[in-house]
């Protein structure tokens, strides 16, 4: 930033000081990981020390100044004694700033940025400083006017010295300061408003920064933060999930499953009753040679004092022990090419062999020559793939009842893909599942990935891409958005669209629409005119409400399929659920009430309460219970074609049995 954009944001900011501090550190004394709470200066007298702000370290001796923006984290090692001073200020754009001021501060907040740098003439500075605290101490109101003046001819002085000397302040890097901030505080009540506030920021300029950096939004970070420490303490402690909850930042054990699903693709249930068995798999099936790995296997993540982040083990190279196979791979390669090399005919008609790549040619009835592309691009998230025509070996983190439906069989999937409820009750040929390589949890695990040789990788989760994509051509398509879920039949057209199957994805939809007019000829009559339906989900002693488009557990076959009508506060819900207290539940309840979980963990108290027992739908016996949402499982979990079926003839039956 220019010198006089530095000045004119400084002429159109209200002022605060906040403390003024003469301080005195001992020979190899320390102050370590202090958070400034605000803007502030530190002046040095006499003494040297090492001062780090944020990642960047300082040494400094008399007469050096530093600041740093609120937020950042300051420490302090001295190599002798050490006299400063700090001041804590914090500057607030006029509520009747010009527009241009307000964009101007965005572009470069100079009261955020860090700078350290011995000025030339020191004197004017320390006299201006010294007389700054000593007017602090004093307390009156005429005194803290003094102090305001003082602390602006103080800053004078400094931007003066500070251009002639032609020092450039460091713009804060925000996003690592984010990630800080989220780190060491996921355990509380944290909004987007909240870390912009901290970082002193708009939460537009943060979104946009982290968005650009991290590929994600700072929620969406946040959520992979708690879930990850969730899975910790699941696998590392025999903590309840209350417990876990209120110690990742959420209010009961249902929001943190609810939340732990869409980051993991399962229940905390089941991921811990899946991980325990596939570590006591490894830990019998591994040789006495390989045991030292084990550990390296997991998907769990771990904290660094490095750079504050969870990370995967899978992130980065690929597993040490796994080189051996790949380095072996690799060797049995490059024979294979050498050898062909040897045995390929000369080409002699001068004519590019990079062409290969992308068209092969075939014979026709006719003779004739015929091109056909081997590749295509696909439009995603994270923008153009180009994919091939035709894949042979895809891998998949999800979507396996959709893959199966347009006639892919998969090389691999992850865990819980094959333990879908919808196989069992299907009749789907288990024969033709036994060859497809179990994955593990997410993000799959790259080792085994990586053998499987896959042509084509579908992820559903953001954060594994980058893994994924060091491993094989990598397609992004997410299953949550936000708080809600595209439309079932959207997934499977989106699912098509990857392999060029759309004729194939709309012949299923036409039959399935077909039997969706059947089924509603059957139950008509059951929901009168003007009644309308609600959908809840109750366990763990709480309540959710779904929405009437974007969500989930059999929302979409009640609500779109079978249009049964919602209440208006199902239409007017912005997410694809909203937790309710047992106080306002009459207020969302509708004439029919489906109820998703009634068996599991926590229900009872709810269904049993006389608040419920005295809604009218449950007086008039209008209530309908299906579904699981525990470590059982059912067809509602997934929203594939074989699980919209079963789906479509559980409801069904349950309104038909009401109907006799």
């Amino acid at each position: 930033m220019k010198l006089n954009e530095h000045i004119l944001l400084w002429n159109h900011v209200f002022i605060q000081v906040m403390d003024v501090r003469h301080k005195k550190m001992d020979k190899g004394e320390e102050l370590r990981n202090y958070r400034l709470p605000v803007s502030a200066f530190l002046y040095t007298v006499r003494g040297s020390a090492r001062v780090w702000l944020d990642d960047s370290v300082h040494r400094v001796d008399r007469f050096h100044v530093l600041h740093g923006g609120k937020g950042m984290c300051l420490s302090v090692m001295t190599e002798d004694v050490l006299e400063y001073y700090i001041i804590l200020y914090k500057a607030t754009l006029a509520l009747s700033g010009r527009k241009e001021i307000a964009q101007l501060l965005e572009k470069g907040n100079p009261f955020q940025n860090q700078y350290a740098f011995a000025p030339h003439y020191p004197l004017p500075l320390y006299d201006k400083v010294k007389l700054l605290e000593q007017e602090w101490h004093k307390g009156s109101g005429l005194g803290k006017l003094h102090v305001k003046a003082l602390f602006h001819h103080f800053v004078f002085e400094l931007l003066h010295q500070l251009d002639r000397q032609g020092i450039q302040p460091l713009k804060p890097d925000l996003v690592a300061q984010a990630v800080t901030y989220i780190c060491e505080h996921f355990s509380r009540s944290i909004t987007l408003e909240s870390i912009a506030e901290e970082l002193e920021c708009s939460t537009g300029h943060l979104s946009r920064l982290f968005k650009s950096k991290m590929h994600t939004s700072p929620i969406h970070y946040l959520g992979q933060i708690r879930a990850n420490r969730a899975a910790e303490l699941l696998m590392q402690t025999d903590a309840t999930l209350q417990e876990i909850a209120e110690r990742v930042g959420y209010p009961d054990a249902h929001s943190l499953s609810r939340s732990f699903k869409k980051y993991k693709g399962l229940s905390p249930v089941r991921f811990k009753k899946e991980r325990q068995q596939h570590i006591q798999a490894q830990d019998q099936d591994m040789p006495q040679t390989k045991l030292k790995y084990a550990l390296q296997r997991t998907a769990f993540t771990r904290y660094t004092d490095i750079d504050y982040q969870y990370r995967y083990h899978a992130e980065g190279d690929l597993f040490m022990h796994g080189r051996g196979k790949i380095t072996a791979m690799m060797i049995m390669l490059c024979l294979s090419l050498m050898l062909g090399a040897c045995s390929a005919p000369t080409n002699t008609n001068g004519s590019s062999q990079t062409k290969a790549n992308h068209t092969a040619t075939s014979s026709n009835s006719d003779g004739q020559a015929a091109v056909q592309a081997q590749t295509r691009t696909v439009k995603t998230l994270k923008g153009d793939v180009e994919v091939p025509a035709n894949p042979k070996r895809v891998a998949s983190d999800q979507y396996m009842g959709h893959l199966l439906k347009l006639g892919i069989i998969p090389v691999g999937v992850r865990s819980f893909m094959l333990n879908e409820a919808w196989i069992d009750q299907s009749g789907y040929p288990k024969e033709k599942l036994a060859g497809i390589k179990d994955l593990g949890d997410f993000p799959m695990d790259l080792e085994e990935l990586t053998v499987l040789q896959p042509d084509l990788i579908i992820g559903s989760i953001e954060k594994n891409i980058d893994s994924y994509q060091k491993v094989g051509t990598t397609v992004f398509l997410p299953y949550w958005e936000g708080e809600s879920t595209a439309g079932p039949l959207d997934k499977f057209r989106r699912i098509s669209e990857i392999f060029g199957k759309q004729k194939e994805a709309e012949q299923w939809i036409a039959e399935y629409e077909k039997k969706v007019a059947e089924a509603r000829t059957k139950i008509d009559g059951i929901i009168k005119d003007g009644e309308t339906v609600s959908i809840v989900q109750v366990a763990n002693k709480s309540i959710y409400v779904l929405v009437a488009k974007g969500g989930n557990y059999g929302s979409p076959t009640i609500y779109q399929m079978l249009q049964l009508p919602p209440t208006k506060k199902a239409l007017n819900m912005k997410e694809g659920f909203e937790n309710i207290s047992l106080e306002v539940l009459p207020e969302y309840m509708g004439d029919h009430i489906f109820v998703y979980g009634s068996e599991d963990e926590g229900a009872n108290q709810i269904l049993h309460s006389e608040l419920w027992k005295g809604l009218p739908a449950v007086k008039k016996g209008q209530v309908y219970m299906y579904g699981s949402f525990s470590d059982k499982g059912d067809e509602f979990v997934m929203e594939d074609p074989y699980s919209l079926e079963l789906q479509l003839d559980t409801i069904v039956n349950l309104l038909l049995a009401h109907k006799r």
